[in-house]
């Protein structure tokens, strides 16, 4: 019978790999709460409403990527291909939004039916980062400054480029949708296939195309800033100013759009030359009109998105990788079942009483097997029970790491020795 496979494009992660997701996690969280920002959790599984409404219909997720199946019921249900959607649905079922200021933060894996790629996946895992109730540039200065220090933390600012542009208002955005229509319709021969079809559905994300005779097509095409309103530009000007006095570089790149509907005035991507064509870590905006398209009332709103995936690759690119961590402080050796009973029992009292990771062998085997999966572990200090240390209740204390002789410890000895020579206190 043929083994069963993981699916395309949906990874597993095994052991040696979850060290480094749970430091940058780790970081994540601890920079996230010195920010005042509030973990949210939410289903994988949305009506398909939901997304159809607010990423918009015509766009390349809703049309090809969606994970999207009718239920037993008939109801048509869409595991995420985003976040910001599902934590705005959230936190305005249960009443967070309304006349409130939210500082917010999501993580967990998102799904898109996509060619699945170094850094591209079909489950891929996402932390997002949105902010409600605030309406001025100051809290988009916040979220990339946070973003910021996050990328300085990891050790990787020199790595990464910040790239700024804003998308006006909805009325600046209608103007200058149709001055490039119009400018593009009698080029559409010339457009490649992507663009062709965007002109008619989504016009703007022709101007991050990566096709090269399209870009130079777009040479002589109109200028978004020209379309501005004064109280964009303001807004615009304000976070500058703010990102100037943070001492933050960016980028300015008037063709930055964002490949979602709801997005308008500050959009912002951190990227990097070091991951190829997967060279966005970190992308974002404001989404002032996103609350009150799926039902609620108006409601300031700017928030970020960043790839777990992506953030590992550029980790190992840059070669800032978490020191290893040993899987164990104290591996327990045991032989015979009396020997067993109490290598557990001593097992169980060191993790109550010391701030220790300790591994107990099992499954038997000789002495000298179990010291080379002690060895392995990492770990500085093997514990020694048999039957004779057993019968005498007595531990045999042999140092892995260090040159030391071996010491034998009455059992009531063993948590105030190591305490003392691991500098671990009591607990």
């Amino acid at each position: 019978m043929a083994k069963i496979q993981s699916i395309r494009g949906m990874n597993d992660l095994l052991p040696e790999e979850s060290p480094l997701w749970q430091y940058l996690e780790g970081k994540l969280h601890n920079l996230l709460s010195r920010y005042g920002y509030s973990e949210i959790r939410f289903p994988i599984l949305e009506q398909t409403e939901l997304f159809k409404r607010s990423i918009g219909e015509v766009t390349d997720i809703v049309e090809k990527e969606m994970y999207t199946f009718e239920d037993r019921n008939g109801d048509s249900l869409t595991l995420r291909p985003e976040g910001t959607a599902p934590c705005v649905r959230a936190a305005e079922q249960h009443g967070l939004l309304y006349n409130q200021m939210q500082r917010l933060w999501y993580t967990g894996p998102m799904f898109r039916h996509e060619r699945p790629q170094k850094g591209r996946l079909r489950q891929f895992h996402q932390v997002g980062v949105e902010a409600f109730g605030m309406v001025g540039p100051d809290i988009d200065a916040e979220l990339i400054a946070l973003s910021a220090r996050f990328w300085k933390e990891l050790g990787i600012t020199e790595g990464l480029t910040l790239e700024l542009n804003t998308l006006g208002s909805s009325d600046s955005r209608k103007a200058f949708r149709e001055a490039l229509v119009s400018y593009l319709t009698p080029l559409k021969a010339q457009l490649d296939e992507d663009s062709q079809r965007r002109l008619d559905t989504n016009p703007l994300r022709i101007l991050d195309s990566k096709n090269a005779e399209t870009q130079a097509l777009l040479a002589d095409a109109p200028v978004f800033d020209d379309y501005l309103d004064e109280d964009s530009r303001a807004h615009f000007a304000g976070l500058c100013e703010r990102l100037d006095a943070l001492g933050i570089s960016y980028v300015r790149n008037s063709k930055l759009v964002r490949g979602l509907d709801y997005y308008g005035l500050t959009v912002f991507e951190w990227t990097t030359d070091l991951l190829g064509a997967q060279g966005t870590v970190c992308a974002g905006g404001r989404y002032d009109g996103l609350v009150e398209q799926l039902g609620g009332k108006p409601t300031p709103a700017v928030g970020f998105a960043m790839g777990l995936e992506r953030l590992c690759l550029l980790l190992e690119a840059t070669e800032n990788l978490p020191e290893k961590k040993a899987q164990a402080d104290v591996y327990l050796v045991s032989s015979g079942s009396r020997a067993e009973v109490e290598a557990l029992k001593l097992a169980e009292t060191l993790r109550e009483s010391l701030a220790l990771r300790v591994v107990t062998h099992c499954g038997g085997g000789s002495f000298k097997s179990q010291f080379k999966k002690a060895d392995r572990s990492g770990a500085r200090v093997a514990l020694i029970i048999g039957e004779s240390e057993a019968e005498q209740g007595v531990v045999q204390v042999k140092w892995l790491r260090e040159e030391r002789e071996q010491q034998e410890l009455a059992s009531a000895e063993v948590v105030a020795t190591l305490a003392a020579a691991l500098e671990t206190p009591a607990q």
